[in-house]
């Protein structure tokens, strides 16, 4: 019996997590933005999203997140995805203005079948502290 059990130990030990696929939404493509932040006031973007199907299970989706507004400069960051949520973190490229966050965005489907989110997001650290919100919609 013992050396059953240490057989199946070792099994388990050296079988790979096999992971479902990725059964959510694709959230994938490019959004037109309008935001309103506490200390900027109102800005216009692009978000580009895209899917890191590697990454993903189930209904949970792993993201490349970038936004770009001219004149402020290209956010990187990532974004996790369960059901018609979304975290999303993104970090400004030049990190001497500490211009960083975490936004919770809920996406839907507008009248013409595009994916739409609305984010509240907050900068811990951007001029002693900072949120704002974006209403995005994806291009066709």
């Amino acid at each position: 019996m013992k050396s059953l059990l240490a057989i199946a130990a070792v099994f388990s030990a050296t079988t790979a997590f096999a992971a479902p696929a990725y059964t959510g939404p694709d959230y994938s493509g490019v959004y037109d933005c309008t935001g309103q932040d506490a200390h900027e006031g109102p800005y216009k973007g692009t978000v580009t999203m895209n899917l890191v199907r590697q990454q993903s299970t189930g209904n949970y989706g792993a993201y490349a997140f970038k936004l770009e507004v001219p004149g402020y400069g290209t956010y990187l960051g990532e974004a996790a995805a369960e059901g018609d949520k979304a975290a999303m973190h993104f970090a400004l490229k030049d990190q001497s203005t500490r211009d960083y966050g975490t936004g919770i965005a809920t996406f839907s489907k507008d009248k013409h079948g595009r994916w739409s989110f609305r984010k509240y997001y907050f900068e811990p650290e951007f001029k002693g502290g900072n949120f704002g919100t974006e209403a995005c919609v994806q291009r066709k």
